[in-house]
């Protein structure tokens, strides 16, 4: 059988295109599989850590909110306003006396909600007023919020733990509502922890390839993390940041995930 016979019994053969198809199907393969071992001999060559950095803070800012409030029947709402702006005044007069200055103090709007008869008929709209519906309003609750806000942190502390007693005796009904600190150059520390925590993470990698025999080579890439503001000895951590107001102290923590090419 010449070779022309031959080519053309073979193009004819069953065997023919499922052979082109799988010749083809290897070709892809081999390509496929060259570039995956090229992607993973370049992700050999970088290493990825986290590294962080923290540093213990003293609150420089601290914000005292309180109220003060009466509760007066239906037909004395008139005179427990007149109760209140006398509060108001006996409250101010003595933040003033013990060191707080007039533009630290904040004197929100009274607030009036109704006292129900029947406390199962309390209604509030959209706006979160109270009324009570079908029932009777047997009296009112009359409150007024005053917030100090100071860098005088200590002095305003010591007054917030003394007030109610002055108060008392004044008959002033009195309360604290919340005590919190702040820390104010929170935003120039963490570009500062940002800075420690990459040279932090740029040490430990160093650590990881030493007994590799490997270097550090150059940074890839790098993505900030949250920062935690927790109590001193807090172990407190959060997908989302922690931010502690309650403690005079704080531990400031910043972490970042840094790659390397390593040689």
């Amino acid at each position: 059988m010449d070779t022309e016979n031959i080519e053309k019994s073979w193009h004819s053969s069953e065997f023919f295109w499922p052979s082109v198809v799988l010749g083809a199907s290897l070709i892809v393969a081999t390509m496929a599989g060259g570039q995956i071992f090229l992607k993973a001999k370049q992700l050999s060559n970088v290493l990825s850590v986290t590294g962080s950095a923290e540093q213990m803070v003293i609150s420089d800012t601290v914000k005292w909110q309180s109220a003060i409030s009466r509760s007066v029947d239906s037909a004395s709402l008139k005179e427990g306003s007149s109760l209140m702006n006398k509060d108001q005044k006996i409250v101010s007069e003595f933040l003033k006396e013990s060191g707080v200055m007039e533009q630290e103090i904040t004197v929100s709007p009274v607030t009036v909600s109704p006292v129900c008869e029947s406390q199962n008929n309390i209604y509030y709209d959209k706006f979160g007023n109270q009324s009570c519906g079908s029932s009777r309003t047997a009296g009112y609750n009359l409150q007024q919020v005053i917030t100090v806000e100071s860098q005088k942190v200590p002095e305003v502390t010591k007054i917030s733990q003394t007030a109610s007693d002055y108060f008392i005796g004044q008959g002033v009904i009195f309360t604290t509502q919340s005590l919190e600190y702040y820390y104010s150059k929170l935003a120039d520390l963490r570009l500062d922890l940002l800075s420690r925590a990459t040279v932090d993470a740029k040490a430990r990698a160093e650590k990881i390839v030493e007994s590799t025999g490997k270097q550090i080579e150059s940074l890839q890439a790098a993505s900030m993390g949250v920062f935690q503001v927790t109590a001193k000895n807090s172990v407190e951590v959060s997908d989302y940041g922690v931010y502690d107001t309650a403690s005079l102290e704080k531990k400031v923590t910043g972490v970042v995930r840094v790659s390397f090419s390593i040689k």
